[in-house]
């Protein structure tokens, strides 16, 4: 079962951006993560436009596996730098449908 991180960062001071950007992806690949988007092309269609200065979507093939990103010591500074130049929201899901009629995804 896939599970999906979704961050939501509105940069608040871009001293982090640089290594991050240059060097997480790649600790990202070791616990068996692929980026899907790293975006700041957003558009809100419906809601309330949340400024944010980009959003990434990460596909990891399972909870342990995102959970061994997070927790990893070679991504805790990174993290530890985004935490304290942005405004960070990081949400998981998981390849399921909560409806279970979506033929291709499993109920949820």
């Amino acid at each position: 079962m896939s599970i999906f991180l979704i961050a939501e960062i509105k940069i608040t001071d871009d001293a982090w951006v640089p290594a991050y950007a240059a060097n997480v992806h790649s600790i990202v690949e070791k616990h068996g993560g692929k980026y899907l988007s790293r975006s700041g092309n957003i558009a809100t269609l419906e809601g309330s436009q949340n400024n944010n200065s980009l959003i990434a979507i990460i596909q990891f093939p399972s909870k342990d596996a995102l959970e061994g990103f997070i927790r990893s010591p070679e991504y805790q500074p990174y993290g530890k730098a985004r935490q304290a130049g942005s405004i960070s929201n990081l949400f998981t899901i998981d390849d399921t449908d909560v409806a279970g009629t979506i033929s291709y995804l499993r109920a949820g």
